[in-house]
């Protein structure tokens, strides 16, 4: 599940820091020795106090980086960005994954204050293995079984707007059999195949937790995704709407996994403005 992501063009890195103020690798939390590590993007000139954007990237949840996030130069001047690291599936199996995700929101809603967000306008982004875990981010906010522990207890972790490119959100429906693919990194992700696997698979699909209190999504998917199928995001957001969910669902003709679709970014932007500014 290595996605390409959006094939947009990215500003050079002096243009990026030429209007945005970067912090780099920011300690949100620590597991044992081990330090899970963010990066700031702060629009220079914007008013304070500013929404923020947690971008979790994709890679199967077996690669990957914050160090590249095609968040940073196209979400300001309207929001921060916190591209952020967590543990992968060859250190931990699920759900250290989503642990990893809420301690970076109780992090960012902590530290509001320090760097001039403001704690109740913080959305979150993703695509892939990154759309999946953005996706829990959004469903689960009152779900204490996927909180975990690490870094400012008592902070809250929900968000107040999801975008999900392509990421995966029933692993239980298994009309699509992820063990075709190169590497079965959904059997990495749960320690173990599907069928063997069964609770640790619904306790990492997303739509299990649908209700009246997830927050709004924007959802966009490739209608020829050989990885990730189409149907898994169209489930997901007829979910959402018969629970009274405000959802956007954004099909990309022709789209595979990962997709240069502008219209489909561009609504993104402007989704995550009607629920965050």
């Amino acid at each position: 599940m290595v996605a390409t992501w959006l094939a947009v063009p990215a500003m050079a890195a002096q243009e990026i820091s030429n209007t945005v103020e970067i912090h780099r690798d920011v300690t949100y939390a620590k597991v044992g020795d081990r330090s899970l590590k963010l990066d700031l993007y702060i629009p220079k000139g914007v008013p304070k106090p500013m929404p923020v954007v947690i971008w979790v990237h994709g890679g199967g949840w077996r690669t990957g980086t914050k160090d590249i996030s095609p968040a940073a130069p196209w979400l300001p001047p309207f929001f921060a960005v916190a591209s952020i690291d967590y543990r992968l599936s060859q250190e931990a199996t699920f759900p250290a994954q989503i642990y990893d995700c809420k301690a970076a929101v109780r992090w960012v809603r902590a530290h509001a204050a320090d760097y001039g967000f403001n704690p109740d306008k913080i959305g979150a982004a993703g695509a892939s293995a990154g759309g999946h875990l953005v996706a829990l981010l959004g469903t689960t906010a009152h779900h204490p079984e996927l909180e975990g522990t690490e870094g400012n207890p008592g902070v809250s972790s929900a968000v107040q707007a999801v975008c999900d490119f392509f990421g995966p959100t029933n692993f239980t429906d298994l009309s699509h059999d992820y063990s075709r693919s190169p590497t079965n990194f959904v059997a990495e992700l749960l320690g173990g195949p599907i069928v063997q696997k069964w609770d640790e698979a619904r306790l990492a699909s997303p739509v299990n937790y649908v209700d009246g209190q997830a927050c709004p999504f924007y959802i966009a998917h490739g209608d020829q995704d050989a990885v990730v199928p189409v149907e898994q995001s169209i489930e997901l957001a007829a979910a959402l709407k018969k629970a009274g969910v405000p959802v956007t669902l954004h099909v990309v003709k022709g789209g595979g996994h990962g997709f240069h679709d502008l219209p489909a970014f561009a609504a993104s932007v402007e989704f995550l403005r009607q629920y965050l500014q």
